[in-house]
């Protein structure tokens, strides 16, 4: 008796790992599939994969501290991306570069993203258990504000002298700028090669810093209050707690982050596509996270950490993969939207799966003590 409860312990253990890692499990297996096929060398793989982790693993990051207050997968994070791209189309007309060009880039977007982020945790407040479908349409109607902002009030109202990025008209910001100013400031101000592969050290140093206040900060006083508030609103509230407070807050400090890290990401890449570079950072954030083992109502350092690796990875085999599998590498582009978009409604679907599941669960434990 004892070796069968021991085998149906194992069992269950065996299950339930599987079942809160299943899309990982996936992702790898697609992985396993895609490397041979693509034909590519280890070497640029990982140099790829090194490259994307230091330019989008802080925006990954900026999503775990509203899961912890319960307020599941924040699509609202462009409110913080458009913050960073206004702040940088400033500097940008006003030549200043380098290391002083991205300071102030952050001295800038740091209120925008706090103003911005205040209004997003006060409509999510309204929306309570619908904060992701909400901060996914709060994000389109802000879109709206940002074009207009862009598109007709800068060179207007607000001056712009820098006529290679204005309009011929004299108002609105073109669609492409170039940031030769501060590209890649932050990649190359610390960093070495390894055998080809480039490692921005600083970056790196960063990431880890914001690692270490994730942990730092889940042990604070206003740590535990929001992983209470995460847990039970109303046990919350019946602790003094004031919950529409720290759910606001929660989506300010999620909102700041993820405007450092489109300040990152963009001066890697060293352009700036006004109208459309922040527009898919929620969507490919939340999708890279999930890829690591996080769901709406738990996600940690590590999911962002594995999250980047094994999405970033597909992202670029998966092209080359699908040239040599079908003998069109545009295929491949299309299975990255097709994944983004599919690991967010696999990962709810496998949420409310296991959720169904538990609850059979306790009934029938309830029933057994009946």
């Amino acid at each position: 008796m004892r070796n069968n409860n021991l085998t149906k312990r194992s069992v269950g253990k065996i299950i339930n790992v599987l079942l809160n890692n299943t899309v990982p499990i996936v992702i790898l297996l697609i992985l396993v599939f895609a490397i041979p096929l693509s034909n590519l060398s280890g070497t640029f793989i990982i140099r790829e994969i090194v490259t994307r982790l230091s330019r989008n693993l802080f925006l990954i990051l900026s999503l775990i501290i509203p899961v912890l207050a319960g307020m599941g997968m924040n699509f609202s994070i462009v409110l913080g991306a458009m913050s960073a791209q206004i702040a940088i189309i400033f500097i940008t007309d006003w030549g200043i570069i380098g290391i002083q060009g991205v300071l102030l880039a952050i001295l800038i977007s740091t209120p925008i993203a706090i103003l911005l982020g205040f209004f997003a945790g006060i409509i999510l407040n309204k929306a309570k258990g619908k904060e992701m479908v909400t901060g996914f349409m709060l994000s389109f109607f802000v879109n709206g504000i940002y074009q207009i902002f862009v598109l007709f009030i800068m060179g207007s109202l607000i001056p712009i002298s820098n006529s290679e990025i204005l309009l011929d008209k004299g108002y609105g910001i073109r669609n492409t700028i170039n940031l030769i100013g501060i590209r890649q400031v932050l990649d190359n101000l610390i960093a070495f090669d390894i055998k080809g592969v480039r490692i921005p050290i600083l970056l790196f140093l960063i990431i880890g810093l914001l690692c270490i206040f994730i942990i730092w900060f889940k042990k604070t006083k206003l740590g535990h209050e929001i992983n209470t508030v995460g847990q039970d609103n109303d046990i919350s509230a019946y602790m003094g707690i004031n919950v529409g407070k720290i759910r606001i807050l929660s989506i300010v400090i999620s909102t700041i982050l993820a405007c450092y890290g489109q300040i990152i990401f963009l001066q890697n890449i060293g352009t700036l596509t006004v109208y459309d570079s922040h527009i898919q950072v929620g969507v490919f954030t939340i999708a890279a996270i999930l890829v690591g083992g996080a769901s709406v109502t738990s996600a940690n350092i590590g999911n962002a950490i594995i999250g980047a690796i094994l999405f970033h990875a597909m992202f670029v085999v998966s092209p080359l993969a699908g040239k040599t599998l079908i003998g069109n590498a545009q295929i491949g582009e299309y299975f990255r939207v097709f994944i983004s978009y599919g690991v967010i409604a696999f990962s709810l679907a496998v949420y409310a799966w296991r959720e169904r599941i538990e609850e059979k669960r306790d009934e029938i434990t309830k029933g057994n003590e009946i």
